[in-house]
């Protein structure tokens, strides 16, 4: 299974170019096969990514964004999907691909299987018995709520890179239409001409 990558390698948005950098990075130090297409300067490229982005998954212009993430034919996801599934060391499962032994996604795959199968991790065999918790001045309960905060200044800072890439992305989506539309605009002037000259040289001929 081959992992494909839609980019776009003139892109005039600084935060899709980061997007892609990041995905391609972290493929790459995941040692995972992935071939990069390039939607700028490949047509076929550009209609058949929009064509196989599910209708759900699209913008509110119908016009889906580089990078997308495709696993041969089967739709992965968008930067957003796979910022999350990065950050849940689930990228494996996004990709669908296996985790390969020892990786962070195995080792929580084979903790579910534990669960599911009922059977008990090694050091407590009896998960009935209760470990007793000191908490004395409260430690035990302060360091629950440093977790948690900590767990939410995580979630807020993803949120925030998040939301100062909106209006770049906004910005490419416009780009993209305006430049589809010139492309359309010229090929209907050069089959202008094509007609002028052909108008031309049977005048002539006559």
């Amino acid at each position: 299974m081959v992992i494909k990558v839609f980019t776009a390698s003139s892109s005039g948005s600084t935060a899709i170019k980061k997007k892609q950098q990041d995905v391609v990075a972290f493929l790459e130090a995941l040692k995972v096969d992935y071939t990069q297409l390039d939607i700028a300067c490949n047509v076929e490229n550009r209609m058949w990514m929009r064509k196989n982005v599910p209708e759900e998954k699209k913008p509110a212009n119908g016009i889906p964004l580089p990078p997308q993430i495709f696993n041969e034919e089967s739709y992965c996801g968008d930067y957003d999907t796979f910022f999350d599934a990065k950050e849940d060391n689930s990228v494996y499962a996004f990709l669908g691909l296996p985790p390969p032994p020892g990786s962070k996604e195995a080792e929580q795959t084979d903790k579910v299987d534990i669960v599911e199968n009922g059977t008990h991790a090694e050091g407590n065999p009896d998960d009935s018995a209760e470990v007793p918790v000191k908490e004395c001045n409260g430690d035990a309960h302060e360091e629950e709520q440093q977790v948690q905060g900590d767990g939410e200044d995580g979630q807020t800072a993803g949120d925030e890179e998040r939301d100062e890439v909106e209006e770049d992305t906004q910005a490419q989506a416009e780009e993209e239409e305006e430049q589809v539309k010139d492309e359309a605009e010229e090929q209907e002037e050069e089959e202008e001409e094509e007609e002028d000259l052909e108008e031309t040289q049977e005048e002539e001929a006559e």
